[in-house]
């Protein structure tokens, strides 16, 4: 019986090698794909069309300007009380009843340290 021994040259080696870590390359690709997809069937649908907020019926809503003052804080009967959280009011100020906007004097300054006079 005669054995013949196949020698392989470091080349073919290198190109078998190569081939392989392809393969392996490619199924790992795969394989996140598929991943991929059957995460994303998980998740919920996008929304529909009615789904989205839409405008009222009175048209848009438009931005309301007020003037506010602040809301006095109020005072405990006797100076050893303390106030309780639900004896205070929810909001810190309160719609001022005159609601021109206050507006500097003419000819007075506007801004801290400009040299002028200020507000006269």
């Amino acid at each position: 019986m005669t054995f013949e021994i196949l020698a392989v040259s470091q080349q073919q080696l290198s190109v078998f090698w190569a081939f392989i870590g392809g393969m392996v390359i490619s199924g790992v690709l795969i394989w996140a794909v598929r991943l991929g997809m059957t995460v994303r069937d998980r998740e919920p649908p996008p929304p529909r069309p009615e789904d989205h907020p839409r405008l009222p019926d009175s048209g848009p809503v438009y931005e309301e300007l007020e003037v506010r003052e602040p809301e006095e804080v109020p005072r405990a009967v006797r100076e050893s009380d303390r106030l309780m959280p639900h004896q205070l009011r929810h909001c810190a100020s309160k719609r001022c009843e005159r609601q021109q906007r206050k507006r500097w004097s003419p000819g007075s300054s506007g801004a801290f340290g400009s040299g002028g006079g200020g507000r006269t």
